[in-house]
């Protein structure tokens, strides 16, 4: 085991589907000599050469398009769109070529694509780039939408998005790229794309959260603890295909559920879910199904993210309104 930060296992999990599998190719702004904006790709040109990885130019059109052709033509390619809120650059590859391929063509050809992208806040990065649009692409169907919260899932996950047959979106919140280190296997392993984790195992309440969230609903849950209430935290891990089973089975459970999430109200997947909970579960519950989101205002600029992002404060006072209803 080694000690790695989720760009590390990453950067190891590309390594090693670059090793195994001469048709997967890794492209994108900045992504070879310079190994990228935040050096996920650093020293793979150097070992793979740069016709396995190399850059592209500043048109995120074009790196969908490229990747729809290599697609046809055999290849595994593993796209990076530098921001995600670069997304409305390439929304017509992504959503209206590669999600559909395999429907159109009745299933003679796949599209295995792997697009990476930072996203999320709390760096203060410019206007558009720590955009939550994942709802936007969970909602397209023929696409499957994975977003890590440790090293340990980025790896396995990454590895098992690149072996997959569809378009895999696989969002890397910039907030948890260098934060922490954990242990993390340098020999491969896959984690199947579609399970949910419980991260932390609980009786009184669930919380449903995905990304950065993870680990602010972690915070709450150890400060619930103190207080008297064992509290489940659920990592979704993938939130298209979304694994319903664990969610309902953690409610039945518990029998409260609040569903924490980055995006705005109105934008992500968190009333999905809810929906979820109320059509195979209302009978188990105690109280309704809350949600802590940010709220429904455009990305503000850095000097207000703190006070417009959902936060373990936030998540613990919702919790609190559901355990004492």
């Amino acid at each position: 085991m080694a000690q790695m930060t989720m760009i590390q296992a990453i950067t190891d999990a590309l390594r090693t589907e670059l090793k195994n599998d001469e048709n997967v190719l890794v492209f994108g702004e900045d992504v070879g000599n310079n190994g990228g904006v935040f050096r996920a790709t650093e020293g793979l040109q150097k070992e793979f050469g740069e016709v396995r990885v190399f850059d592209t130019p500043l048109a995120e059109s074009g790196i969908g398009g490229l990747a729809i052709g290599l697609a046809f033509t055999g290849f595994r390619p593993v796209m990076e769109i530098q921001f995600f809120g670069f997304l409305y650059e390439v929304i017509d590859s992504v959503s209206g070529q590669l999600a559909r391929m395999s429907f159109r063509s009745a299933g003679r050809f796949n599209a295995p694509v792997t697009i990476r992208s930072p996203f999320g806040g709390g760096v203060a990065t410019p206007e558009m780039h720590a955009d939550s649009l994942e709802g936007l692409v969970a909602s397209q169907p023929g696409l499957k939408v994975v977003i890590p919260s440790t090293p340990y899932d980025a790896k396995g996950l990454l590895i098992s998005a690149i072996r997959d047959d569809n378009p895999v979106i696989f969002l890397e919140h910039m907030k948890l790229y260098r934060s922490f280190r954990q242990e993390v296997p340098e020999e491969e392993y896959t984690i199947p794309l579609g399970k949910a984790d419980v991260k932390r195992e609980g009786k009184d309440l669930s919380i449903i959260t995905y990304g950065a969230m993870v680990h602010e609903s972690l915070k709450a849950a150890e400060e619930l603890e103190k207080e008297g209430y064992s509290v489940e935290v659920i990592d979704l891990r993938t939130i298209q295909p979304m694994d319903i089973e664990t969610i309902i089975a953690s409610v039945e459970k518990t029998n409260r559920a609040i569903v924490v999430q980055e995006a705005q109200k109105q934008a992500g997947i968190a009333a999905n879910i809810v929906a979820e909970i109320t059509e195979r579960a209302i009978l188990s519950l105690e109280a309704p199904v809350l949600r802590v989101t940010a709220p429904d205002t455009i990305y503000p600029f850095a000097q207000g993210e703190n006070a417009w992002l959902p936060n373990a404060k936030v998540i613990m006072e919702t919790a609190k309104k559901v355990l004492t209803f």
